[in-house]
């Protein structure tokens, strides 16, 4: 039986800044994840169907259900926490971020 061993991270605060990424990166991985459904053959449909492959999470990230933001957001700030966690910096330059 597989028994989950997440490295525990809640050691770890984000500052302000990487807390704001958090959300960009939430907003990406959905992104990655519809592209790849849609890439499957998936479509947009009102309730989920894995014999027609259709999902309702087919939306842009601004129109998920809350609870599923949550999920997106949870990857994001725990893989930043992770990265801290293994002694990686993350820093940021005005002159490489475009402002979203």
């Amino acid at each position: 039986m597989y028994n989950p061993k997440p490295i525990d991270t809640s050691d770890i605060e984000l500052s302000g800044e990487l807390l704001a990424l958090t959300e960009q990166i939430a907003e990406n991985v959905h992104d990655v994840w519809a592209a790849s459904r849609i890439a499957e053959g998936w479509t947009y449909g009102t309730s989920k169907d894995v014999e027609q492959k259709k999902t309702p999470l087919l939306v842009p990230y601004n129109e998920l259900p809350e609870s599923e933001k949550d999920y997106d957001r949870n990857t994001a700030l725990e893989t930043l926490r992770l990265i801290i966690k293994f002694g990686y910096n993350i820093s940021t330059s005005s002159a490489n971020r475009e402002v979203m």
